[in-house]
């Protein structure tokens, strides 16, 4: 398999694009306003202790303060660190008894500031990595609970001897993230390093800054191409700007070398995302409807707490028996899926509802491949076997938004519902409306504002009913459209 990664960046906003044997896979997008705080580490000073809440507000040199509660303060014991709060069958040592006002204190962003509420923040430290997470004030060694139990021991034997211990210039605890469940002896001791390194540099800086200092601030979009996307069968990373280019280089010198000899200044006069029809395929990986090749096609819908994919055979009529088509329609979809998920950045629950096949042969089949071309994906992924009712149930994890959710808000008009009132059933709705008033009130008139559709369907073919309704209630009702009103939208005017 060859990847290539694109990177089209602005100044307002970063887009990368993962490229495999010529076809987009994965879309990865970040804004500059609408960059979060989390993970951010900051050298904040204790404005206000308030035992009754047993929380402090902390200046971290933010708008509004920030938010500490004593669940979140970390402090040091004997034999190691330990949270205060974990020891069982002892209450937290009270906050005013741990922090002081005007106290410098390192605290990491756990939760982004929301309305009114600043951020909340918390005192032990932790720093993800590639494979790993990184907690310096720790000597735990823990392994993603994701990763299958028999699995586990052997994993921590290995991050064991990798990590050392103090007495060698090493300590500090580590997580073995799920991605890492595969990983080599040298991928993990170079993940440490650069972990190790990371910390050594926050705690320079903690030492040099002032109070309400950024001291660590979580890798940006370019920088995390080098420490997520980048693998053996990376080919090229192209950047189209020659500053972030030179800021990727040095960046990658000190921290991923290996990576370094792949990035590639990108100088064509063609908008480097042009190169594979990109801008196309987002706004395509946005829409429900996705063609396949074979004339079949996918209908997806993302809900609230799980995604469905539809495969229908559309025009494809090519096999030579009905089975035959449903077999190659759902062999050609099990790939288009997969690719989907990582394209729109799918998580959750998701119900894959292939076409009926009635030979077990052919199922074992799509659904191999089906796992085949989810192998490929970088985020970890779990699929069952067809149910009774023929569908594919599997859970993919959540890392980050959606592409649509990412790029798109719920419409104004249908309000995310994605359909709206016919215009006949906006005027039932009006005429019912006009009843209810006219037995509440004696207006000399009533006037109805409504869009065009609704208003021209009135004095066409429901012109009769309208008529009738003045007659009963007897009093005039008058029309008037406005291009500015929704179709659903209407206004009634008493005169």
């Amino acid at each position: 398999m060859q990847q290539d990664i694109l990177i089209n960046w602005s100044p307002q906003e970063t887009r990368v694009a993962v490229v495999e044997n010529g076809a987009v896979q994965e879309l990865h997008v970040e804004r500059a306003l609408e960059r979060g705080l989390v993970g951010n580490v900051y050298l904040g000073k204790v404005s206000r202790v308030l035992p009754g809440m047993q929380s402090a507000f902390i200046d971290i040199g933010l708008e509004r303060a920030a938010f500490l509660h004593v669940a979140d303060v970390w402090q040091r014991q004997e034999g190691g660190e330990a949270p205060m709060f974990a020891r069982k069958n002892e209450p937290p040592v009270p906050i005013e008894k741990q922090v002081f006002e005007g106290q410098s204190l390192m605290v990491q962003v756990i939760k982004d500031p929301i309305g009114s509420k600043g951020a909340r923040l918390s005192t032990q430290i932790s720093i993800a990595g590639r494979l790993l997470v990184f907690l310096p004030q720790d000597d735990h060694i823990g392994i993603s609970q994701k990763i299958p139990q028999e699995e586990r021991d052997a994993l921590r034997a290995r991050l064991q001897a990798l990590a050392g211990d103090k007495s060698t210039g090493g300590g500090g605890g580590f997580i073995l993230r799920t991605n890492g469940e595969d990983a080599s002896d040298a991928e993990l001791a170079e993940d440490i390093a650069y972990l190790r390194k990371t910390w050594a540099g926050i705690r320079q800086a903690a030492l040099s800054r002032p109070p309400t200092s950024l001291l660590y601030q979580d890798l940006n979009l370019l920088q995390r191409v080098l420490r997520d996307l980048v693998g053996e069968e990376t080919q090229s990373i192209r950047l189209d700007s020659r500053e972030q280019f030179a800021a990727l280089q040095k960046f990658g010198r000190e921290f991923m070398p290996a990576a370094v000899a792949k990035l590639q200044l990108y100088k064509g006069e063609r908008p480097i995302f042009d190169l594979y029809a990109i801008d196309e395929e987002i706004a395509r990986a946005l829409g429900r409807r996705v063609e396949l090749k074979s004339g079949g096609y996918l209908i997806v819908d993302q809900t609230e707490a799980l995604t469905t994919i539809d495969v229908n055979t559309g025009g494809y009529v090519g096999a030579r028996n009905f089975d035959d088509t449903i077999f190659k329609t759902n062999l050609e979809a099990a790939g288009a899926i997969a690719r989907q998920l990582r394209l729109r950045n799918l998580g959750g629950i998701v119900i894959a509802d292939f076409i009926d096949m009635l030979r077990e042969d052919h199922q074992a089949v799509v659904l191999a491949e089906f796992k085949k071309q989810l192998a490929r994906d970088r985020v970890k992924t779990m699929v069952g076997g067809f149910s009774q009712l023929g569908l594919v149930e599997m859970t993919r994890k959540r890392t980050r938004e959606s592409l649509a959710h990412m790029l798109c808000e719920p419409c104004p008009t249908c309000h995310g519902v994605g359909e709206v009132k016919t215009a006949r059933t906006v005027c039932y709705d009006i005429l019912r409306e006009v009843l209810r008033e006219a037995r509440q009130f004696n207006p000399r008139e009533f006037r109805v504002i409504a869009s065009p559709k609704v208003v021209e369907l009135f004095l066409d073919e429901e012109s009769q009913h309208l008529a009738g309704l003045s007659d009963f209630i007897g009093k005039p009702i008058s029309l008037q459209a406005e291009t500015a009103v929704g179709p659903e939208e209407y206004d009634i005017v008493l005169l």
